[in-house]
């Protein structure tokens, strides 16, 4: 287990990335397999599957990992102690340890992107209560970190929303893509279980590929299943980290204006030297997770593209740092952002002040209109009201007060009066249609977790 998985992740995705659910499944589909060859004409009595059924949870991994050490071969290791708790040598015939490995390592990959799909389904779950929740909390809105116009808390977490559909759509693609490598022995043609069963070999893929739940099988792959799947498969899980990683970004940059806080538990310590300090700790760990994913996606992507003929075990020790800890780190990503979005304090007081005190700013783009109807022309008109604002905002600088307004009023040139400046600020409008894309992204995104029923009620636990 890698300090990713300890530390960050849930016991689902450790359950099914363990040594020990590995090994279960790899008996589960020699067992399919062995089923499916007596029934194509293999001389194997139901005692002798019987007994490698009774055994096939009886997992020791030092016994494993001692045979290992004497075969070099992980797998024959696997092999061997199979063969010996059950008093019979009758498993993998005409097979090759990748029509073993390859298949349980897809299978693995299924099953984990099943479980992220349910957390980003549950995460929208989160994101759209917190929308509905701000629906009408109006906000600075900034672009390069400066204020700019004026949106709503909940229009800024649509945003975020969206970004995850997106990436879940994808996802959901790939699930109904992923196919399985199939039994296709040392160089992908099948040889050797031709050799005993003919034809009727394919129907052992079958089983195997109803078994593990898999309705694409690769129709002529080598030893090896092309590794620009895996690159597929982690790409698309830094996609959906995506939202969660920009989520996090902006509630660090929320916090240093004192915007928002995340929750601070009893006994809960932000500085070991500064008291006051309430840090967002779990934001700050999302992004540093979400580096830690892209850094296994350039790994992956490394092996694409570089297969030797038929295969070549190069790519084993990357595969089995990169692909595990992605889903640890994945998940991690998944079930921290649910908590932060849960625990999220708004202080609405600061974001009221911050609003007050630069929405003449922020409506410089509905007063440069206005003095456009009143007959300036437009870059006239731009270039005045970039002076006043400019020296208001050094006003501002120094005492505190915004007095963008009164200059504008004053310069006749304009055309601005304060009763007109006074009916904009009355308008429904300096939102523009912020409400109405939050509803339509709540909608959309509450009709998709319908589809999962384990993501409504889904609530992750707390972690270090």
């Amino acid at each position: 287990m890698s300090l990713l998985g300890q530390r960050y992740a849930s016991q689902e995705m450790k359950t099914i990335w363990s040594r020990e659910f590995k090994i279960k499944s790899e008996r589960d589909l020699w067992i399919t397999v062995l089923k499916t060859q007596k029934r194509l004409g293999l001389e194997v009595t139901d005692e002798i599957i019987s007994q490698y059924v009774r055994v096939k949870d009886v997992i020791n991994l030092q016994s494993i990992d001692d045979r290992e050490m004497k075969t070099k071969h992980d797998v024959m290791a696997r092999i061997d102690e199979f063969n010996e708790l059950a008093g019979n040598q009758r498993i993998h015939i005409g097979m090759t340890s990748r029509d073993l490995t390859e298949n349980i390592e897809l299978f693995q990959i299924g099953s984990a992107l099943e479980l992220v799909q349910m957390k980003s389904l549950a995460l929208i779950k989160y994101l759209a209560d917190f929308s509905k929740n701000n629906m009408d909390l109006a906000m600075v809105a900034r672009t390069h970190n400066i204020p700019a116009q004026v949106t709503t808390m909940a229009r800024r977490s649509a945003a975020w929303m969206e970004d995850l559909l997106f990436a879940i759509r994808h996802l959901e693609d790939l699930q109904k893509r992923l196919p399985l490598r199939g039994i296709k022995g040392p160089i992908g043609t099948g040889e050797d279980l031709n050799d005993l069963f003919g034809d009727a070999y394919q129907d052992i893929e079958s089983e195997i590929a109803t078994e593990l739940g898999f309705g694409n099988v690769l129709k002529a792959p080598s030893q090896i299943y092309p590794r620009s799947i895996d690159y597929e498969v982690l790409t698309t899980l830094a996609q959906i980290a995506s939202a969660p990683s920009n989520i996090a970004t902006n509630i660090r940059i929320m916090s240093g204006l004192g915007l928002v806080s995340e929750g601070f538990s009893e006994g809960q310590v932000g500085s070991s030297a500064m008291p006051h300090k309430v840090n967002p700790r779990l934001s700050e760990r999302v992004n540093g997770l979400t580096a830690i994913l892209k850094g296994y996606v350039v790994m992956i992507q490394e092996l694409i593209g570089n297969q030797w003929n038929e295969g070549d075990v190069s790519c084993s020790v990357v595969r089995r740092v990169a692909i595990a800890d992605s889903f640890y780190t994945i998940d991690a990503i998944l079930d921290t952002s649910m908590r932060i979005i849960r625990d999220l304090v708004i202080h609405r007081e600061v974001i009221g002040r911050e609003l007050e005190e630069n929405l003449p700013f922020l409506l410089s783009s509905k007063l440069l209109a206005l003095a456009v109807k009143n007959g300036v022309g437009r870059e006239d008109a731009h270039s005045i009201i970039k002076k006043y604002s400019q020296l208001a905002g050094e006003n501002f600088r120094k005492s505190g007060v915004n007095n963008l307004f009164e200059l504008i009023t004053t310069d006749k040139s304009l055309g601005i009066s304060l009763k007109s400046i006074e009916e904009l600020l009355a308008s429904s409008k300096l939102l523009g249609s912020a409400k109405k894309q939050c509803e339509l992204l709540i909608k959309e995104g509450l009709i998709k977790v319908g589809s999962n029923s384990d993501s409504a009620r889904y609530s992750p636990l707390e972690s270090l």
